[in-house]
C-alpha cells in the first residue's frame, strides 16, 4: 500500500487501516493507544472493510456494507479478520468478515460484516439528495477550540478524533433540544493529512469516520451532549457508497434519528463532498442508557 508521511495524523489512521496479512484471507489490525476501555467501533468497521477489499478483484469497488457489533473490543488484544469469499459473479462480489479476539484462552467473535462490490455500470437513473446550505468549514472553529473549555470531559473525544479534523456548527457538549422538523445535526470532517489515492483506503477511512458522531443523533431531541447523563454503544452499522470520495478532503456529515424506543435509537447519516456530490448514506442502531440506571 502507498505510504504517507510517517509524522502526519493521516499516518496514524493509515497504521490502523494497513492490515498485516497473516495467512490467506486472514488479516490482523493494530489498535492505537486510547484512554477508552474498549475499541472504537469505527476502527473495527474500517479495518473489516479493508480486509474485505483486499480480497476483491481490482476493478470491483465496495458499494455497500452491513455489520453488527457483537461484543466490546479489548484494546489490549489484537483483532484478527477472517474473510470468507461468498461470491464472485460476473459483475458482483460478496465478502463476509468475522473479527475475533482471544478471551480467556478462546477465540470469540466481536464483529461481523458483509460487503458487496461490483464493476461500475452505465447508469440508467441518477438522482441524489441536495447538500444543506451551511457555513464553509474554513469559517468554523476547530474541534479543539470548541471543546477547550471542557478540559478532561473532552479528552476521550479528542483522543478518538486525533486523526480526523472536525468543524462543528454547534457546541457538542451544550446542545439545546431539537424539535421536528429541524432535528438534524451537521459537521464538516476530513482525515488530517493526505491519504494515498487508493479508493479502498478512502472508503475504509470514511467508514471509520462515519461512526464518530452518528449515535449522538439519537439524543438530539433530549438536548445535552457529549459526556452527559447517557452512555451509548453501536449495535449495527451500514454504509452505502453512491460516488467516489476522498476522506482527506472536507465532507459534510448530516445526522438525524427518526425513531427511538426500548433503549435503542435508529440514526441516519448523509455525506456530501464539499462540491455537493452526495457520496454516501449511513444507518446505525445504537444502544442508549442512562448513567443512573
Amino acid at each position: 500500500m502507498t505510504q504517507v508521511d510517517g509524522g502526519s495524523q493521516a499516518a496514524s489512521l493509515m497504521a490502523v487501516l494497513d492490515l498485516e496479512e497473516r495467512d490467506t484471507d486472514l488479516y490482523v489490525g493494530q489498535t492505537p493507544r486510547t484512554p477508552l476501555q474498549r475499541i472504537f467501533g469505527g476502527q473495527v468497521a474500517g479495518q473489516a472493510l479493508m480486509a474485505a477489499s483486499r480480497t476483491l478483484p481490482g476493478e470491483r469497488a465496495v458499494h455497500s456494507l452491513h455489520s453488527y457489533f457483537l461484543r466490546p473490543g479489548d484494546p489490549h488484544e489484537e483483532i484478527r479478520y477472517a474473510v470468507e469469499r461468498i461470491r464472485d459473479g460476473r459483475t458482483f462480489s460478496t465478502r463476509r468478515v468475522i473479527a475475533c479476539q482471544r478471551r480467556r484462552g478462546e477465540d470469540v467473535a466481536i464483529f461481523a460484516l458483509t460487503a458487496d462490490a461490483s464493476v461500475p455500470e452505465t447508469p440508467v437513473v441518477e438522482h441524489a439528495l441536495p447538500m444543506p446550505e451551511v457555513p464553509a468549514p474554513e469559517t468554523l472553529p476547530s474541534l479543539s477550540e470548541v471543546v477547550a473549555p471542557y478540559g478532561e470531559r473532552a479528552a476521550a473525544a479528542l483522543a478518538i478524533s486525533r486523526a480526523v479534523e472536525q468543524r462543528l456548527l454547534e457546541d457538542p457538549f451544550d446542545r439545546a433540544p431539537k424539535s421536528p422538523p429541524d432535528t438534524r445535526t451537521c459537521v464538516w470532517m476530513r482525515v488530517a493529512g493526505r491519504l494515498p489515492g487508493d479508493d479502498r483506503v478512502h472508503r475504509s477511512a470514511l467508514t471509520f469516520v462515519s461512526d464518530l458522531t452518528l449515535i449522538s443523533a439519537g439524543l438530539a431531541r433530549t438536548g445535552g451532549g457529549w459526556g452527559g447523563e447517557y452512555v451509548g454503544a453501536s449495535l449495527d452499522h451500514a454504509v452505502w457508497f453512491h460516488a467516489p470520495v476522498r476522506a482527506d478532503e472536507w465532507f459534510l456529515y448530516e445526522t438525524d434519528s427518526p425513531a427511538a424506543s426500548g433503549g435503542r435509537a435508529l440514526c441516519f447519516g448523509q455525506i456530501w463532498a464539499a462540491d455537493g456530490t452526495h457520496v454516501a448514506t449511513v444507518t446505525q442502531q445504537g444502544l442508549i442508557r442512562s448513567l443512573q440506571s
